[in-house]
């Protein structure tokens, strides 16, 4: 755990960015920029101990924002469900401009998706292996675009650097498997790829908070490029009919080739650089149900 940091985090109010702000505030300076459109999000900010900045990363203005910062976990994202040009501003652009910025940090962290990835039929997937074209390729394209330049602007001024590929996250603050389960309860079928089954390795929020801070800490140069998941491999096929059981509710599978082709990562460089994960797959979704659902009263279940 870093200690006695000034340490900024971007896309502070969002589900991976607050916890990992909130659990570095208990002993660090910590910012957390992000648009704060609604007020209730910067009290949510301010009672983590978190200090506010308002920060649009779609046209941002680094005149308040201060230079000195020992850390940055760079979450800020357009998810690219509008103009593509935009995406590609927001994410590749002005991450780059961002890093500058913050040129003197002993660690940087962007975060980066697997679904850059080139689907790899029933094997899980590299760091080495090739982007392909995914299922919102305007997100995708332009995520592939800021690894390039992030890492350009890395090498130019020096600054240590770490990309992590997020997988699939998950906890009370949601996340895809949270996303699937309120499918479930609402008797909503589960849209998956046919090339079943569809491996992931989930990763609850206790873990992505270590693994998160553990990320900026192994910050180098070159960069330090890592899938980041949970040690533990699920297909969605059998989580989600744990969570049925949990809830009582029997999931309903519809498979279709417009759904996203599954993203199974290869965790042995991951463990190499930003150790193991420890909260196992069902305890997580366990934890994740009652956190979001305190009226279920879930069952047993299978252990």
């Amino acid at each position: 755990m870093l200690d006695g940091e000034k340490v900024l985090i971007t896309g502070a109010t969002g589900k991976i960015a607050f916890p990992i702000a909130r659990a570095l505030a208990e002993r660090n300076e910590v910012w957390g920029a992000a648009r704060l459109r609604n007020p209730t999000d910067r009290d949510k900010l301010a009672a983590a101990g978190v200090t506010p900045l308002v920060l649009d990363m779609a046209d941002p203005d680094f005149a308040d924002l201060p230079d000195d910062f020992g850390y940055v976990f760079h979450a800020a994202v357009d998810a690219g469900t509008d103009d593509w040009t935009r995406c590609v501003q927001t994410n590749a652009h002005n991450s780059g401009a961002l890093l500058a910025h913050c040129r003197t940090a002993k660690g940087f962290v962007f975060c980066s998706t697997g679904s850059i990835y080139g689907y790899q039929g029933h094997r899980p997937l590299r760091e080495t292996d090739p982007p392909g074209v995914p299922l919102r390729p305007n997100y995708s394209f332009s995520k592939i675009a800021a690894e390039s330049v992030c890492t350009w602007v890395a090498d130019r001024f020096d600054i240590p650097l770490t990309i992590i590929r997020i997988c699939s996250t998950y906890g009370p603050e949601g996340g895809a498997p949270a996303d699937r389960l309120d499918a479930m309860l609402a008797g909503k079928p589960i849209r998956l790829h046919p090339d079943k089954p569809n491996n992931y390795n989930p990763i609850y929020e206790d873990d992505y908070v270590d693994l998160g801070i553990r990320a900026m800490e192994v910050a180098a140069t070159p960069p330090v490029v890592v899938n980041w998941a949970g040690s533990e491999t699920v297909s969605v096929e059998e989580y989600c009919a744990f969570m049925g059981e949990l809830v009582g509710v029997e999931p309903v599978f519809e498979y279709t080739a417009d759904a996203h082709t599954p993203l199974w990562p290869d965790v042995t460089h991951m463990h190499e650089v930003l150790g193991r994960t420890k909260v196992p797959w069902r305890e997580g979704f366990r934890r994740m149900i009652a956190a979001r659902h305190p009226e279920i009263e879930l069952t047993r279940g299978p252990q």
